[in-house]
């Protein structure tokens, strides 16, 4: 099995996640490469050093560049903060690494065109890390949809719960708070929670063609633990938007981090012709589906357990009935990104897929400032199948 250096940037939740899935895949799949931690990069030496003896790497590097240019570096893989995807991807782009890379794409469309660019124009193998795709559940909701089941589709309805930034003694910046600053993060929830939201329902009911929106930042001002001084607050700390799909259904999308009681709220439903599915994050195993066909004194929601063998993903895992979690997802998105990558090919979410939905938070944004409805660039053929 050919061995495939593993060149990481970043060591925070991103990191451990992916540093997960590339240490456990071959226990679970038959995939064509063997991935080797080889090196972590991160400015906090000691931190790197930490994370690198607890994960396994053989290696810390403190500055990308040398990440880049190294010849024992086969696959780049970006898990740090959204400020730093665009010039590490260019770079490991032209340097000829695969390149993978935790969501968002870019801050805003600009910065994922620039991306999309260089990889497609350096031909090397990508991948953005929208692991909700690899849901068991998610994936099969997708059988269901390709499979004709739904019929047409009228509605599509997503929303995705936090609450864990409502105090106005948080602080903005620095290395787990990032996320608020808008400079580093691009916006809030919208290109963080929203960004998963969009990329899955474009997975599963085609491109948007059309958004309206409304944002609000519930603190205006927090102090920033770079400066130390109380500064503007330029993120979205909630938002919402209404959509029309190509195929011509319906959307509602929510995203807030100030729905106190909820951690992770992520559901998903979606409204057919002939039958309708729902899912949530916190039950991610179940399926919930509804067909009008059913004989009408037992029609009525099922449940369906997805721990099956010809469930998706499930024969690499137990025996039916037992269940897997979050951690899993990124697993998935690994094998699958090793299999297309032995093959020359990338595996969606590609960078271009990705920035088809850096370009709806594009057109939600500006329709939040001007209070129009804003067309998204880009068509409807624009979002791969894959």
């Amino acid at each position: 099995m050919k061995r495939l250096h593993i060149g990481m940037v970043g060591y925070g939740f991103m990191g451990r996640t992916h540093s997960n899935a590339f240490a456990q895949v071959n226990h679970f799949f038959d995939v064509p490469y063997r991935p080797v931690l080889k090196t972590v990069c991160a400015r906090n030496a000691g931190r790197a050093q930490e994370f690198a003896g607890k994960w396994g790497y053989e290696s810390v590097e403190t500055d990308w560049r040398k990440l880049v240019d190294s010849h024992d570096i086969d696959l780049i893989d970006i898990a740090s903060p959204n400020d730093t995807h665009a010039e590490i991807a260019i770079a490991a782009a032209q340097a000829g690494k695969m390149v993978m890379c935790e969501k968002p794409l870019g801050r805003n469309g600009a910065e994922g065109e620039a991306m999309t660019r260089a990889v497609e124009a350096a031909g090397v193998s990508n991948m953005v890390w929208y692991n909700y795709r690899r849901v068991p559940a998610v994936m099969m909701a997708r059988q269901l949809i390709d499979e004709g089941r739904l019929g047409k589709i009228f509605h599509y309805r997503a929303k995705f719960l936090q609450d864990w930034t409502i105090s106005s003694d948080l602080p903005q910046g620095g290395e787990g708070l990032w996320r608020l600053d808008v400079s580093v993060a691009g916006s809030g929830v919208t290109g963080d929670l929203l960004a998963h939201c969009i990329d899955t329902a474009m997975w599963l009911n085609g491109g948007i063609g059309e958004v309206s929106a409304m944002t609000e930042t519930f603190i205006r001002q927090r102090k920033h633990n770079l400066t130390g001084k109380v500064e503007p607050v330029g993120i979205d700390d909630a938002s919402a938007f209404l959509a029309r799909f190509h195929n011509g259904s319906l959307a509602t999308f929510e995203a807030t981090r100030y729905a106190r009681g909820h951690k992770a709220l992520y559901t998903l439903e979606i409204n057919g012709e002939h039958a309708s599915i729902f899912w949530d994050l916190h039950d991610l195993h179940r399926l919930q589906y509804f067909d009008h066909r059913d004989e009408g004194r037992l029609r009525g929601w099922r449940s369906i357990h997805i721990t099956d063998g010809d469930h998706p993903y499930m024969k690499h895992w137990w025996v039916p009935g037992l269940q897997i979690g979050y951690e899993h997802t990124f697993i998935h998105q690994a094998a699958d990104f090793l299999s297309a990558a032995a093959e020359q090919r990338s595996a969606a979410p590609t960078f271009r897929d990705a920035l088809q939905t850096d370009y709806v938070t594009d057109a939600v944004l500006e329709s939040a400032a001007n209070r129009k409805w804003v067309q998204v660039r880009g068509g409807a053929d624009a979002v791969a199948n894959g």
